[in-house]
């Protein structure tokens, strides 16, 4: 076993190679999970109007879910190809989590890019559906006019980019968070005890 200034550089080249590794595995996995949610966004914006709002919120959700999917692949590759085998709670959940957050932003930023540019009367539209919805539920004139005064409040709080890129931001981050959490639980994996060595005998 080699000691002194050599095992340290061979450790710390170790360590730049494994830190490599992991943020391969976290960017790799980030970007294919932003990148579903992304796709299924536009796919909602492009055919949004034959969908509804009501069956696209849904699908929405949906592949929210299932992108965060990924947060699962991504821990267990970590495990497996990185971890020997073995990963804790907290290193799983901070692999996770990176995977997650990396989603969530590429998913804003699409929404920034769509909504700026090919959204214009999105939330007069919105607001027509509801008035449609609720009308047709039996709902009072006070009733409609509440969830008008709500919408108006929300197109004017999107047309800050800060805002809607928070307001974005907290639609997906509590979905991944959950996921995440699962995975770490799930995929946690302790190091298996060595073996005591026998001592020898004595001659």
């Amino acid at each position: 076993m080699s000691t002194g200034p050599a095992a340290y550089v061979e450790r710390s080249g170790s360590d730049k190679r494994h830190y490599q590794d992991m943020r391969k595995i976290i960017v790799t996995f980030g970007l294919i999970s932003g990148a579903i949610s992304s796709l299924m966004m536009i796919a909602l914006v492009t055919f949004g109007g034959r969908i509804g709002f009501d069956r696209g919120a849904i699908i929405g959700n949906t592949s929210i879910v299932l992108s965060f999917l990924m947060v699962f692949v991504g821990i267990r590759t970590y495990r497996d190809n990185i971890g020997d085998g073995q990963i804790t709670f907290l290193k799983a959940f901070a692999v996770g989590l990176c995977i997650t957050l990396i989603s969530c932003i590429i998913y804003v930023v699409t929404w920034e890019v769509i909504y700026y540019n090919f959204l214009p009367g999105f939330w007069d539209a919105y607001g027509a559906h509801l008035v449609q919805k609720l009308t047709a539920s039996g709902a009072s004139p006070a009733a409609v006019q509440e969830k008008l005064q709500q919408v108006r409040k929300y197109k004017e709080l999107y047309k800050n980019p800060f805002f809607n890129a928070v307001l974005t931001f907290i639609h997906p981050f509590p979905i991944g968070l959950v996921i995440t959490l699962f995975s770490a639980l799930v995929l946690r994996r302790k190091p298996q005890p060595q073996p005591e060595q026998s001592p020898l005998p004595e001659s």
